[in-house]
């Protein structure tokens, strides 16, 4: 199955308030696996960025006003996530501002049924305990030390490890009927913390094998 973990910026908390997208990441799963697809974007949101978001993601107003607007990226967007399942750290509050946006194009609402929220998987499975993306980073290990501010692509990898986690699959299952895993690159940093490189013997290799264990089991390992 085909997932995206999703991570959107923003100028501000609320869209009541005129708040809009500053930056988009996605990255593309596929049986848990992450694959080389992503989507990401930073937009110009017409507006000024909120001292509080500038603290949390540091976009500047002057290197926004130099980025793409929604409008420009919209369809690009829609086609990558298109007829895959969302999985998203509080799906309510990336869905609202991106229903905003397209709102404002007069384009349909993305649906919150095709979505995993991992904030709800989390506080489910550890009632009472920290939630967020931090925390979840700290109880599953999971290095975050690049995470000196939230950057969606940064807060999307994360999200993918933690998300594996908090479904009891540390190692995804493989299908090894696949070929294409001989060839996936399945962590998009050189440390994979996760995930093995399917690697199968030579004929050669298969051959000696076959020879080491025949020879082997002649030996008499008791006398």
């Amino acid at each position: 199955m085909k997932e995206v973990i999703l991570d959107t910026e923003t100028t501000g908390l609320s869209i009541s308030e005129g708040h809009r997208i500053v930056e988009i990441g996605c990255i593309e799963l596929n049986d848990l696996i992450p694959t080389q697809n992503k989507f990401h974007c930073y937009l110009n949101p017409e507006r000024k960025v909120s001292e509080k978001a500038l603290e949390v993601h540091g976009y500047t107003d002057e290197f926004l006003s130099t980025q793409k607007k929604f409008s420009e990226v919209m369809d690009e967007f829609l086609k990558f996530i298109e007829n895959k399942r969302l999985v998203i750290h509080n799906a309510e509050f990336d869905l609202s501002h991106l229903n905003n946006e397209l709102a404002l194009m007069g384009k349909k609402k993305l649906s919150n049924e095709n979505v995993v929220d991992t904030l709800v998987l989390a506080r489910d499975k550890f009632p009472g305990s920290p939630t967020s993306l931090d925390a979840l980073c700290k109880r599953y290990r999971v290095d975050s030390s690049k995470r000196t501010q939230h950057t969606a692509l940064i807060d999307c990898d994360l999200l993918a490890k933690v998300y594996i986690n908090l479904l009891d699959q540390k190692e995804p299952t493989l299908n090894f009927k696949n070929e294409d895993n001989e060839k996936t690159i399945i962590n998009s940093n050189s440390k994979n913390q996760y995930f093995k490189k399917v690697i199968r013997p030579t004929e050669e290799e298969l051959k000696l094998h076959k020879e080491y264990l025949k020879n082997s089991l002649k030996k008499n390992f008791f006398n």
